[in-house]
């Protein structure tokens, strides 16, 4: 029999042979504390000197929203804790790195589905598995990023272990291979080496396995409040001793089915819902395996934590008095909705064939893709990444057989695509389009009368491949790109993936991108979405200037407040 868990008299687990669940819990702690305190270092190594690199937040946000899961478990069987710490990193993952990080722990944790603990050989294959699923995640996967560290630091790692190994010996080789990989990355992929920045996804996933490695030797990792509820910004209370309940509690739990309890493999999700709707509304719940998440609103959440209790335990459980949070919602805007998607409430009609969902910033393209007829908008996007969660729960209120999503950002799509292969009561058709401009043209282009799906499809394919995207926005540093000399405090502008323009004027860069795009063969049309920062006098500038230089083109303004870029083009 396994002894249990013990540090050495200097305080670290140099010499433990088997890993538990209680040491894996503070070891995951460490690796998302790690990050949260350098994650603004990794979304510095974005690529493209723009103010968007977000790879470090959505990679904390992944694995804080493993960390919550676990927050409560009393357990040390490595198993259980693995699972649940997968489960809730594949329903938090943001951006692709973060999908990628979720479904690495996914490998391991299926690695380690029969392992109370595991010697650093049993580890070590698990770490393998988490290898082979982080690859088989991503289509084309590319060397050069978070893929080649993981894949070459585990080979390292497991290379190395004997009969005298220790998980203490496992993680210092894995995290030695991790820097050394990390350093190579420019010289596998170019575009790295030309911004002179390493692979900002392998960054992130050293701090977290540095985070592991720390806590093995020991040491201490400033504590963040990682998985907690996010501070109230509102300056006073205003729900007092007179106050009269009126709006209810936002309840919010993940619950852990037991088979003590329940037949987990048939539980009966429709039930739960239907229960649900009869203390309240605006309800939410799927299930994942055995943890179901739910959400309603309700003014008597005892009776949905007692219902529950009846199949199993909570993981996580948030009640918010909602009159209160109406109170701060007018306090400050930022808070305006306590759920990322806008939606009208879901009425009680028979199923349709077609749905669409789309993930948008700004008041103006929200409004708009509203009145084009998406179901859903998932507010986010650059900086903003939706989690697979957000994706789900959009799913969950719409009542359809294929529901068509919009990612709008290519660094949404992964986290799109994974709630698509969880989700299980439609069909989720995840569309291509990497701009709010190009979903714009595709939502535009849908022909929901035809009967056939594929052909639906095809024919929104289709119109995005005929349209090319632009952007403009503010350099955040000096960069030589594509043959293009960048200063610091310049505006670039960017077609598809590549910086063209680079100007100390905006208005200069911006004509010099209009240009460029309406230059391109069989383009005569160009729609312009104006950011927040977007001024009225630049759009009589611009308007000015295309009339002249382009008296035939057809130019449409478009009153996007989107975040980010100040403007946004798409010419066809």
């Amino acid at each position: 029999m396994a002894k249990k868990d013990k540090k050495t008299a200097k305080g670290s687990y140099r010499n433990i042979k088997y890993l538990g669940g209680f040491l894996l819990s503070k070891m995951a702690r460490g690796g998302a504390n790690q990050l949260h305190a350098n994650a603004d270092e990794v979304n510095k190594l974005n690529v493209f000197p723009v103010p968007d690199g977000d790879t470090g937040d959505n990679m904390r946000m992944t694995i804080e929203s493993g960390i919550a899961a676990i927050e409560n478990m009393n357990s040390d069987n490595l198993a259980e804790v693995m699972k649940t710490l997968s489960h809730g990193m594949l329903l938090g993952a943001r951006g692709n790195s973060g999908v990628i990080l979720s479904q690495f722990f996914a490998g391991v944790a299926k690695g380690l589905e029969n392992s109370k603990k595991a010697s650093a050989k049993t580890f070590g294959n698990a770490l393998e598995l988490g290898v082979e699923k982080a690859y088989a995640s991503v289509m084309t996967p590319t060397e050069g990023t978070i893929l080649t560290v993981v894949r070459e630091a585990v080979e390292y790692a497991v290379a190395n272990i004997n009969e005298n190994s220790t998980i203490r010996s496992l993680f210092a080789d894995l995290v030695k291979e991790m820097h050394a990989s990390l350093d190579r990355t420019p010289e596998i992929l170019p575009v790295l080496k030309e911004a002179g920045v390493v692979d900002s996804g392998g960054a992130g996933l050293l701090y977290i396995m540095e985070g592991f490695n720390r806590v093995l030797n020991g040491e201490e990792v400033s504590e963040v409040n990682v998985g907690g509820a996010k501070p109230s910004t509102a300056t006073s209370f205003t729900f007092d001793a007179d106050s009269v309940m009126t709006y209810g509690y936002c309840t919010e739990l993940l619950l852990q089915l037991q088979n003590a309890k329940t037949d987990v493999d048939s539980f009966d999700i429709e039930a739960l819902k239907s229960f649900l709707s009869s203390v309240g509304d605006s309800v939410v719940a799927f299930k994942t395996e055995s943890i179901v998440k739910l959400h309603v609103h309700t003014l008597t959440p005892e009776k949905v934590l007692e219902h529950c209790r009846k199949y199993g335990e909570f993981l996580t459980v948030k009640i918010e008095n909602m009159s209160l949070q109406h109170t701060q919602t007018l306090q400050n805007d930022a808070d305006e909705a306590k759920e990322n998607t806008v939606k009208a409430e879901k009425p009680d009609v028979p199923k349709k064939k077609y749905a669409m969902v789309a993930v948008c910033n700004g008041d103006g393209v929200i409004q708009l893709y509203s009145d084009l007829g998406v179901d859903a908008v998932i507010r986010g996007g650059q900086t903003h990444n939706p989690s697979t969660s957000d994706f789900i729960e959009a799913f969950e209120g719409i009542n359809a057989e294929h529901i068509f999503v919009f990612p709008n950002n290519s660094n949404i799509f992964m986290a799109a695509q994974q709630a698509a292969d969880l989700y299980s009561d439609a069909e989720i058709h995840v569309l291509p389009s990497k701009s709010v401009g190009i979903g714009y043209v595709a939502v535009s282009s849908a022909n929901l009368f035809n009967e056939d799906v594929n052909a639906v499809i095809e024919e929104m394919n289709a119109a995005m491949a005929r349209v090319t995207a632009g952007y403009i926005s503010p350099s955040i540093r000096d960069a030589d790109m594509n043959g293009v000399h960048i200063h610091s405090g310049d505006t670039i502008g960017i077609i598809d993936k590549e910086i063209v323009v680079s100007e100390e004027n905006r208005m200069d860069a911006v004509k010099n991108l209009s240009s460029l795009l309406l230059d391109l063969p069989e383009k005569f049309m160009l729609t312009v979405f104006c950011g927040e920062d977007a001024l009225e006098s630049e759009q009589s500038e611009l308007t000015e200037y295309l009339a002249k230089e382009y008296p035939d083109a057809e130019v449409y303004f478009i009153d996007g407040g989107q975040e980010i870029y100040p403007y946004i083009f798409v010419a066809e």
